[in-house]
């Protein structure tokens, strides 16, 4: 018995058994995306670009919550969510989609 149990491997509760790499690309996009609309959103200059920023990654990170695999892909999710809504948010009390 002893032998069968040093020979197996011990699964740890943060081990990924293979990589997830769409979850992973798409929870960075949402995080890339959100902090982009808040940046943009922040600048009156930029409000349109910020809010079409904003408009775009709020559904995507929510999408992206909705498949996740791992708590940091979650994490990452919900960053996107939160400064994609605070961008949007600030680009339309810049002005939003007027040109």
């Amino acid at each position: 018995m002893p032998q069968e149990a040093a020979g197996a491997k011990r699964q740890t509760a943060g081990a990924r058994t293979e990589p997830h790499r769409f979850q992973d690309v798409l929870a960075v996009a949402a995080v890339t995306i959100g902090l982009a609309a808040l940046v943009l959103g922040w600048i009156p200059a930029t409000h349109f670009p910020g809010a079409v920023a904003g408009v775009i990654g709020l559904p995507l990170a929510l999408y992206s919550q909705m498949i996740s695999a791992t708590t940091n892909e979650r994490w990452l999710n919900v960053i996107g969510m939160v400064a994609s809504f605070m961008g949007t948010a600030f680009a339309l009390s810049n002005g939003g989609f007027s040109i």
